[in-house]
C-alpha cells in the first residue's frame, strides 16, 4: 500500500512538474521558421505606406504581389528582425483586423502605429514603446480655426479622425460645439477629407502629422500640448496613448523579450531621427 501511495505521488509531483513547461510552450513565439512576420495598414505614412517598388529599403508586401511596404513601421520591423538574424514578411491588413490577427497568430505582430492603451493590452501583449507620441489636430493653412491656440478655440468646426482611435473616440468629443463627422476608415481618408474641405479639422498624432504636411503644404498643426487648451486625461491615459507600442499574442514572452532587446537600447532621440527619415522619403501622395 505505502508503495502504491508512494508512486502515486511521485506521479503527481512529475505531472506538477511539467505543467509549467507545457505553459510555456502553449503560445509559440511565431518566429521558429526564422520568419518575423507583421501586419500593417500600408496606408498610414509616415508610419507605413504602400509602394511601386523597394527603393529606400521598402519591403514586398506578401499578399499584395507587386506592392512594398515601407515607413517608420517597416524601419523598425527590419531592425529587429536583423538583430535576431531572422527574415522580415510584412502583411497589410486593415486597421481593424490588426488585433485579431495577431490574436489568432494570422501574423506574429503588429507594427502600425497602435497606442499602447489599457484596452488594446486587454487583448494583446506590447513590447515596446517604439515611439513617443502627442496628440494633435491639423487644420489647412488658410482656415478660420488656424490661429487657434487651444481645443475651445475649434468649437463649431467640423472634424474627424481615424476610426477605432483615441482621437475620435475620446479626444474629439472633448471640443465642446464641435460637428463631429463619422470616422474615416483610414489616415489617408481622414486627410483627404480636411484637405478636400469636407471638414475643418482633424485629430491625430504628431507623425502623421507632420507626415501630412509634408504631403499637404497648405495643412498646418494645431499643437496644445502642454497648455491649458490641450485635450484633458489622467496622467495614466495620456501615457498609454502616447505610446507606440508592438502587439503580440498574449503569452508570446519569447519574442516580446527578443524584440524589447532591441528596442530598450534605443532612446526617444533615436526614435524621432529615424521617423524623420521616414517623413522624408515618404511618397506625397501619402
Amino acid at each position: 500500500m505505502k508503495k502504491l501511495v508512494s508512486l502515486m505521488l511521485a506521479v503527481v509531483m512529475m505531472l506538477a512538474l511539467a505543467l509549467p513547461a507545457v505553459a510555456e510552450a502553449a503560445v509559440p513565439s511565431g518566429v521558429e521558421d526564422g520568419v518575423l512576420t507583421i501586419a500593417m495598414e500600408c496606408a498610414y505614412a509616415p508610419y507605413n505606406w504602400t509602394q511601386s517598388d523597394d527603393s529606400n529599403g521598402a519591403v514586398p508586401i506578401s499578399n499584395v504581389p507587386g506592392s512594398y511596404a515601407n515607413g517608420y513601421d517597416v524601419m523598425i520591423g527590419k531592425m529587429i528582425a536583423e538583430a535576431n538574424g531572422w527574415e522580415l514578411e510584412v502583411i497589410q491588413s486593415d486597421w481593424d483586423s490588426l488585433v485579431p490577427g495577431v490574436q489568432t497568430g494570422t501574423f506574429d505582430a503588429v507594427i502600425a502605429g497602435q497606442s499602447m492603451t489599457a484596452e488594446r493590452a486587454e487583448q494583446v501583449d506590447f513590447a515596446g514603446p517604439y515611439f513617443y507620441a502627442s496628440i494633435v489636430c491639423v487644420t489647412k493653412a488658410d482656415s478660420k480655426f488656424a490661429e487657434a491656440t487651444g481645443i475651445a478655440d475649434l468649437s463649431g468646426g467640423t472634424c474627424t479622425a481615424q476610426i477605432a482611435t483615441i482621437w475620435y473616440d475620446q479626444c474629439l468629443p472633448q471640443i465642446e460645439g464641435a460637428q463631429v463627422q463619422p470616422a474615416a476608415e483610414t489616415a489617408p481618408a481622414m486627410l483627404m477629407a480636411l484637405e478636400t474641405g469636407m471638414v475643418d479639422f482633424i485629430c491625430t498624432d504628431m507623425p502623421t502629422a507632420q507626415g501630412a504636411v509634408a504631403a499637404y503644404p497648405d495643412m498646418k498643426i494645431l499643437d496644445f500640448s502642454g497648455t491649458e487648451g490641450d485635450f484633458q486625461f489622467s496622467e495614466e491615459v495620456r501615457a498609454e496613448n502616447v505610446n507606440i507600442g508592438v502587439s503580440l499574442m498574449k503569452g508570446n514572452t519569447v519574442l516580446k523579450e527578443a524584440i524589447d532587446a532591441v528596442l530598450s537600447e534605443m532612446t526617444a532621440e533615436d526614435f524621432n531621427e529615424l521617423m524623420a527619415k521616414a517623413i522624408e522619403f515618404q511618397p506625397l501622395s501619402e
